[in-house]
Formats: C-alpha cells, structure tokens, sequence
C-alpha cells in the first residue's frame, strides 16, 4: 500500500503543497499489532512510479519490497521543482557555486528540520512505526545523497543508518570535509554509500571519494562503500542498488 498526499514545507515554500509518499507492506493488514523501521527518504516522487518520476523512470521501490516482503516502511517527500535551482537549494547542506548552476543557497538545515520535527512525527503518528532512532533510517540520491550524508552526521540523535547512492559529494569539498571532521556520530551508526563506475571520471573523483570514505571511517562508523560495476548516475541504475543497501540498513537489527 502507497499512501499519497499533500504537504507543506513553510520555510521553504510556503503554503505551496507538494506530494508525500508512505509504503506500507500489505501484510500488516494481517498482522495488526507489528510495528517497523521506517526509511525516509529524498524526491520521493522518483521512488514508486514513472509517471511522476523526472525523467520517467522510477526505482521501481514498491514492486521491490512487495515482491520480497521486506519488513519496512518508507516515507519520502518531493522535492521542490522550480526552475532556479529550488531542488539544489533545498537538498544542499551548504552555500557555494556550483558549476553550470551558479549560486547555491543551502537550505538543507529547513528541510532536515522540517523531515524530523514535522514529517517524522506525523508518519509514526499515522503509520505502525519502530519510532526510535535505532530503527529510524535516511537514504537519497544525488544531492539526496549528499543530504543522506548531512542527515545522519548532523541528526544523528535521530537516524542511527542511512544509504547515500552517487551522493553530490563532489560539491563544497572544503564544507563537506569539515562537516565530517566535526561530527561526533554514535559509533553504532550504519552508512552505506555507493557510486556508479560510469560516474568516476577523471582520477580526481576516485580520490576524492576514497577521501570521503576514509573519513567517515575515522569516525569510527559501520561503513560499506561500493564501486558499482557500471553503475551510471540514473533512477535505472540506482534501483539495482536496493538489494545492497536495504541489506545494509537491515543487517543485523533487533
């Protein structure tokens, strides 16, 4: 079962309404009194269907977790699809230029307080939640990665795992390594990060993303990263992901 409705995000947008999506396994209609992690995530609209996805093609998320009855619930907001940048401001932890896109404003604090004091409380309201941070997950894409990265460094108290696929980490390198040096994650936390071989590119990106891993190690966090065998930066290549990265964010929890 998806439910599908309205939101709002005042300090990003307003009174402007924009899609939530929450799956539900259908076997909790037999099973009333269980309760489940949730996995929040970014541009939820990309998640479940093609005809809302972007580009036309989702990551076929719901046939997925109905084909293999994994005990989960996901929860996902669209992001903001204004034309100047909205969802990059939105998804970014940090100000700075980026290339081709000019000026980025980093509203990525408004919208992780906005997933943790407004949409968290509404879905373990509404829905069979685990409520607690062990059982309490964040995961995107792209800048959604990024995000993901943010989310769990800065909100750790909240999301004890999360999965970054092809996070945007290429992005204020300066900013990104001082936000990983400065955090003080619980040492329990579980990260999963991945990027598409087809992503690389020139040697400096494989640097860097080894830079960023070993970082993240040095925190003294449970990380799995990956190199995906031709992996490109796409909805189609980041849905042969989630069997790797829900194993991740499920191994081993009570």
């Amino acid at each position: 079962m998806i439910d599908i409705f309205d939101v709002t995000i005042p300090k990003l947008t307003g009174e402007e309404p924009r899609r939530a999506y929450v799956y539900v396994p259908d076997f909790l209609e037999d099973e009333p009194e269980t309760r489940l992690p949730v996995l929040y995530m970014f541009d939820g609209h990309n998640l479940f269907f093609d005809d809302d996805a972007t580009y036309g093609k989702s990551w076929g998320m719901r046939e997925f977790l109905e084909d293999s009855e994994i005990p989960l619930i996901v929860a996902a907001a669209e992001c903001n699809h204004g034309r100047n940048n909205e969802r990059l401001n939105e998804y970014s932890p940090f100000s700075g230029e980026m290339f081709r896109a000019g000026h980025i404003q980093g509203k990525g604090k408004a919208t992780m307080d906005w997933y943790v004091n407004e949409f968290k409380p509404y879905v373990d309201d509404h829905y069979p939640t685990l409520p607690d941070r062990a059982h309490t997950f964040l995961g995107g894409s792209s800048m959604g990665g990024l995000m993901t990265l943010y989310g769990v460094l800065r909100y750790n108290q909240v999301f004890s795992r999360g999965a970054a696929l092809s996070p945007s980490i290429w992005f204020a390198q300066d900013k990104l390594e001082s936000m990983i040096r400065n955090a003080k994650p619980r040492h329990d936390t579980v990260l999963y990060m991945d990027y598409g071989q087809g992503e690389m590119g020139r040697r400096k990106m494989v640097d860097w993303y080894g830079r960023v891993t070993g970082m993240l190690m040095e925190l003294r966090i449970n990380v799995t990263s990956r190199i995906v065998p031709h992996g490109t930066h796409s909805e189609a290549s980041w849905e042969k992901q989630i069997p790797f990265f829900l194993n991740t964010l499920l191994y081993d929890l009570d």
